[in-house]
């Protein structure tokens, strides 16, 4: 009985954390997102959360490690959003495009684009991108297995390789449109052109 009491206390304390980091990275995400890492200080991500500077830097460390933290939830929220929309799809190039709407031109590819330029100068952070592309990848196949076998699709490249593709491609076009003028349709064209039509395989493409 003591243990099961013991056990009961631990997670009571690490709720409201857990509760404290959600709120931190909530509020961070809309600054970030509005002005970028560079115009958010701690002391305002902090007054929007309804929280301290320093729990900031407890939870956190350093505002560049909550930004690439913000960055990967946001981006995973995108890539499930972006497979919602694809379910049902009835055929392959209906599925290319609502993927590729939903994720090019969204704030949180660009967030996670920023996030991939600022762990190049801060390696301590890259296990957290890796872990983000490894459920990236694994997300985006097990959702486009799901729906190619439902739709009885058959694809030239398995699924793995398929996601892995998308969000490869996906990152350049949005890496490149962030630093030209290309608008977002123009964007979403040159995406499902590169995608061709590697998704699918005969009639239903």
């Amino acid at each position: 009985m003591p243990n099961v009491l013991s056990l009961a206390e631990q997670r009571g304390r690490r709720e409201p954390g857990k509760r404290m980091r959600s709120r931190l990275l909530d509020a961070a995400v809309d600054l970030f997102k509005a002005q970028g890492l560079a115009g958010v200080s701690v002391a305002e991500i902090a007054a929007a959360a309804g929280a301290f500077p320093s729990q900031v830097t407890y939870y956190f460390r350093t505002k560049e490690a909550l930004f690439v933290e913000a960055a990967c939830r946001e981006v995973l929220y995108v890539a499930r959003q972006a497979e919602a929309a694809a379910a049902s799809a009835v055929s392959g190039r209906d599925y290319n495009r609502s993927l590729v709407e939903t994720v090019i031109g969204s704030p949180g590819l660009a967030l996670f684009v920023d996030a991939l330029s600022l762990t190049r100068r801060r390696q301590d952070l890259a296990p957290l991108i890796e872990r983000t592309f490894e459920r990236l990848h694994g997300q985006g196949d097990r959702a486009y297995a799901q729906v190619r076998q439902q739709r009885g699709w058959s694809g030239r490249d398995d699924p793995a390789t398929t996601a892995r593709r998308f969000w490869t491609l996906a990152l350049g076009v949005a890496l490149r449109d962030g630093a030209t003028d290309v608008t977002g349709s123009a964007a979403v064209d040159e995406m499902l052109a590169l995608l061709g039509h590697s998704h699918i395989a005969g009639g239903h493409a």
